[in-house]
């Protein structure tokens, strides 16, 4: 079901995104040559304790998930475009890691992606993550009221199209309020003037990715993390917003 949110209650969620983009932030902040995902994940865990936050990873359990995911956040390296399960890796020079977080704060829910280069960039990497950046941007550009959501999901594939990037549609953004994942589903590639009228109120999270080589993926053994299908790199961005009668509200704006 779509909701509508009362001027209010955008206000009220603006401590959910503040929240989440401190998180994004500071894991962003701390991947470096030589630190373990496990790490990362302890210091996302840590941080929604001293908050009084609530997880929305931990005991997630979605039908193609294997079991509960059991982590806080999302840590996709190199190959891996989605749903990266931490584990025990050591992060190594030129490694492409993608951090997505999603918490809950006072009942609210708010969820945003970044990603980043360790160390010595690969010239192939920067460029992706460049693009997967601008498409999002792209996205919230497009995210006006009057405008359909055919208009966002065209503005992000027409980014990863003059890239030479081909897009995947089985995952893309989605409704955020009370739970992390609601609808509309907001695909990163369509047809622009078709689809849901964008109205004040709509909340949903923009979050295109892309794969240097293909748009295929498959499961790693572990359950959970999603890997390109030709082992090329991937990355991952990611804003919760709000539709406004004027620009749309960027809740998840990382200072």
């Amino acid at each position: 079901m779509i909701e509508i949110r009362t001027p209010a209650e955008v206000e009220t969620m603006r401590a959910a995104g503040a929240f989440v983009a401190s998180v994004v932030s500071a894991t962003a902040a701390a991947s470096k040559v030589g630190i373990n995902l496990l790490t990362l994940d302890k210091l996302a865990g840590d941080m929604i304790r001293k908050a009084g936050a609530t997880s929305c990873y931990v005991d997630y359990h979605p039908s193609f998930g294997a079991s509960p995911f059991g982590r806080y956040i999302c840590l996709s390296v190199n190959d891996a475009a989605l749903h990266g399960l931490p584990h025990d890796y050591v992060l190594r020079d030129g490694d492409v890691v993608s951090l997505d977080f999603a918490a809950s704060v006072n009942g609210w829910v708010a969820d945003s992606a970044v990603t980043v280069i360790v160390g010595t960039p690969r010239p192939e990497d920067v460029a992706l993550v460049d693009v997967t950046s601008r498409a999002l941007d792209a996205g919230i550009a497009a995210a006006c009221a009057g405008n359909r959501m055919g208009d966002v999901s065209a503005a992000i594939g027409a980014v990863a199209h003059a890239a030479g990037l081909s897009v995947n549609l089985d995952f893309g953004g989605h409704g955020v309020g009370r739970v992390m994942h609601g609808d509309p589903h907001v695909p990163n590639d369509g047809r622009a003037h078709r689809g849901l009228p964008l109205r004040p109120g709509l909340i949903f999270a923009i979050e295109p990715w892309f794969m240097l080589g293909t748009d295929k993926i498959y499961t790693d053994r572990d359950g959970w993390t999603l890997r390109s299908a030709d082992g090329s790199r991937a990355a991952h961005f990611e804003h919760t917003i709000a539709i406004t009668d004027g620009a749309p509200l960027v809740l998840t704006a990382r200072k």
